[in-house]
C-alpha cells in the first residue's frame, strides 16, 4: 500500500484509509478518535519493542525552482539506506515557497515498488526528507509509516526518525497532558508532536524557534535518535549527545567534479544528509563529516551551519552503536573517520589472535562475514575461498520474525560450492549469531557438500541482552548465547569447534583508528555486557 498526497488535500474517507495514507493531522486525529484505546502493554505487543531506520534529506543550493531533480536524489538516496528497512518507505518535499503545503508518498514496500514515475512527478520540490523502516511485526502498519507530517502554528513540518526514545512513556505521557493528541503508537509521532509545542521559557514574539524547540526536546529526551526536520525552506539534522544513532552531511557536487578527495574547493549544488554515507557517491555528492553527538546542523540553500550543540552529562560518555559496525551498516559508509569494511577487516585479525585453528581455508557466510573472514586469512596467512553461493532474492533471515521462516529460509538461502569443500577444513566465519537457527542448515550443508571439518569464528562476542535503543534485538529468552556457552553451541549446531571475538577484541578494532588519533571515542555495547548509557528504559512495561 501506498500513497501520493498533499498535505493540503481533502481527507480521504474511512474506506480510502485502508488503501491510501493521507499525511494531514486532522485526519490522523479522526483516526484516533475512531480507534479504540489501547493500554501500554497492548500497544508494546502491537508496535514491538524496537525497530531500525535510514533517514535522509536533501536540499538544492542557489535559485530556486532547482535545477536538481530532488525527488530522484532522494530516492536514491533511501534505496542506498533499504538495507536498514525493508518493511515501509516515504518521501516528503518542499517547493521552499508555502509553509502550508508539503507533497508527501508513503505506504508499505521496498522503495523499487512504492516509488514510480507518477508518483516522482508528484514530488516536487526544492528540498526533501525520507525515511526506510524496519519494525517487528506488530508495527507492520501502514499508520506507522514516515516521514511524519504535523501542522504546528507556524506551518508544516515533517520529520523522519531512526532510533528508539528510551524514555518514551514519561515523555508520552507529558504530551498528552498538555492537551495534545497523538494518533499512533509511533515514539517518532511524540517527537514531532513534542516539537510542536513552544519551551515556556523562550520567547517567540518574532516567529518560532526552531532549535530552541529541539534543544528543549533533546534535554527531555537523552536517547536514542538521529532525526531529519523539515519545513518549508530548511532541513534541521539532529543527533542524540550520545551519538547513539549515525548521521552524516554530504555535498551534492557538479557532475565533471571528478575525485572525491578534490571536492572540498568545489562549489556545492547542494547538500544531503543521511544515517550512513554508502549512497553519496551515487548521487554524485562527496562525504563531508559527521554531525557530532549532540549537534543542530541547519540546512539551507546557502549550506549548513551548526545552530546548536547539546552537552551530554559530564559523567557520560559518547555511546556509539558499536552494532552499527558488527551487522548493519554497509561495507562502504564512513562513521568515526573510519570506513565499515576497514573495521570488519580488523576484526578479522583480532579473531583469529584469540581463537585460532589449524585448517585448510577460510570462508564466510556471504555477505556480512566476508571483510572478516578476509581479516582472519591474512592474519593466519590461510587462503581464502568462497564455499557458500547465495541466492540474492531471498531477504535477511534476521528479520524475518517466524523462527520457523528463518529456517526454512537458510536451504533457499544458500548453496554449496561442492569442489572447495570436499576434503577440507574449513573454517566458517560469520559477523553475529543471534537466535542459533541458521548457522546449524549452513554447517550441514557444508557437510553434505564434502567438508571434513567446519569450524565456526563468530566477529562479534555473544548477544546477551535486548537493544531498546533502535535495534531489533530479541529478547534474553530468544537469544542463544543465554542458553548456551560456545562449546555447547557447537555441539548443538554441529560444529567441530566454536568461539566469538572478545567485547574487548571488537572494542579494541573498533577504536584502534580513534585511539591513535587522540580522538574522544565512546561506543554502546549493552546487547553485549548489559551496560546501557542512559539506563534502562523509564517505566518498563514490556
Amino acid at each position: 500500500m501506498s500513497s501520493s498526497s498533499n498535505v493540503s488535500s481533502t481527507p480521504q474517507t474511512p474506506q480510502q484509509q485502508h488503501v491510501l495514507i493521507s499525511s494531514h493531522v486532522q485526519q490522523q486525529q479522526v483516526e484516533a478518535e475512531t480507534t479504540p484505546t489501547l493500554s501500554i502493554s497492548e500497544s508494546k505487543e502491537l508496535t514491538g519493542l524496537t525497530h531500525e531506520c535510514g533517514v535522509f534529506g536533501a536540499i538544492a543550493c542557489g535559485d530556486w525552482p532547482t535545477q536538481i531533480d530532488i525527488a530522484h536524489v532522494m530516492c536514491l538516496g533511501l534505496v542506498a539506506l533499504q538495507h536498514r528497512g525493508q518493511e515501509s518507505a516515504g518521501i516528503a518535499t518542499s517547493e521552499g515557497k508555502s509553509s502550508k503545503n508539503f507533497n508527501v508518498h508513503k505506504g508499505m514496500g521496498m522503495i523499487s515498488t512504492l516509488f514510480n514515475d507518477e508518483s516522482m512527478k508528484k514530488l516536487r520540490g526544492n528540498l526533501g526528507i525520507g525515511h526506510t523502516r524496519y519494525s517487528t511485526a506488530g508495527g507492520s502498519e501502514v499508520v506507522n509509516c514516515q516521514p511524519f507530517v504535523v501542522h504546528t502554528a507556524h506551518g508544516t513540518m515533517a520529520l523522519a526518525h531512526n532510533g528508539e526514545l528510551v524514555n518514551n512513556e514519561s515523555l508520552r505521557r507529558e504530551v498528552l497532558g498538555r492537551g495534545v493528541g497523538l494518533s499512533t503508537h509511533s515514539d517518532s509521532e511524540l517527537i514531532a508532536q513534542s516539537l510542536c509545542c513552544a519551551p515556556e521559557d523562550v520567547s517567540e514574539h518574532d516567529g518560532p524557534n526552531w532549535p530552541a524547540r529541539i534543544r528543549h526536546f533533546m534535554m527531555l529526551a537523552p536517547l536514542s535518535y538521529s532525526l531529519v526536520i523539515m519545513l518549508k525552506d530548511k532541513i534541521y539534522a539532529v543527533r542524540d549527545s550520545y551519538g547513539n544513532r549515525p548521521l552524516c552531511i554530504g555535498k551534492i557536487v557538479p557532475i565533471n567534479s571528478g575525485h572525491a578527495g578534490n571536492s572540498s574547493e568545489t562549489p556545492a549544488d547542494g547538500w544531503v544528509v543521511s544515517s550512513e554515507s554508502c549512497g553519496f557517491l551515487s548521487i554524485g555528492a562527496r562525504y563531508v563529516r559527521e554531525v557530532l553527538p549532540g549537534e543542530i546542523v541547519e540546512l539551507t540553500r546557502r549550506g549548513y551551519r551548526t545552530v546548536d550543540i547539546v552537552e551530554r552529562p559530564d559523567f557520560k560518555r559518547m555511546a556509539f552503536c558499536i552494532f552499527e559496525y558488527v551487522y548493519f551498516a554497509r561495507g562502504d559508509s564512513i562513521f568515526e573517520d573510519q570506513m565499515v569494511y576497514s573495521v570488519r577487516l580488523e576484526c578479522g585479525r583480532q579473531l583469529w589472535r584469540e581463537a585460532p585453528v589449524e585448517a585448510d581455508l577460510v570462508s564466510s557466510v556471504p555477505e556480512s562475514g566476508t571483510a572478516a573472514a578476509h581479516g582472519y586469512a591474512r592474519e593466519s596467512n590461510l587462503d581464502f575461498a568462497e564455499v557458500l553461493c547465495r541466492n540474492r532474492y531471498v531477504g535477511r533471515t534476521f528479520i524475518q520474525p517466524s523462527t520457523r521462516l528463518r529456517q526454512l529460509g537458510v536451504a533457499k538461502k544458500f548453496g554449496a560450492l561442492s569442489e572447495n569443500v570436499a576434503g577440507k577444513r574449513l573454517v566458517l566465519i560469520d559477523d553475529s549469531i543471534v537466535r542459533g537457527n541458521t548457522i546449524g542448515p549452513i554447517i550441514k550443508l557444508l557437510r553434505d557438500a564434502g567438508a571434513r571439518e567446519v569450524h565456526i569464528r563468530i566477529a562479534s562476542p555473544p548477544l546477551r541482552y535486548p537493544c531498546y535503543m533502535g535495534i531489533n534485538i530479541p529478547t534474553r529468552e530468544e537469544l542463544i548465547a543465554n542458553k548456551l556457552n560456545a562449546m555447547q553451541l557447537a555441539r548443538h549446531v554441529g560444529a567441530d569447534s566454536l568461539a566469538y571475538l572478545s567485547v574487548d577484541g571488537l572494542v579494541k578494532s573498533v577504536q584502534r583508528k580513534q585511539v591513535a588519533s587522540g580522538k574522544p571515542t565512546g561506543h554502546c555495547t549493552a546487547c553485549l555486557t548489559g551496560e546501557y548509557p542512559g539506563g534502562l528504559p523509564d517505566d518498563l512495561s514490556w
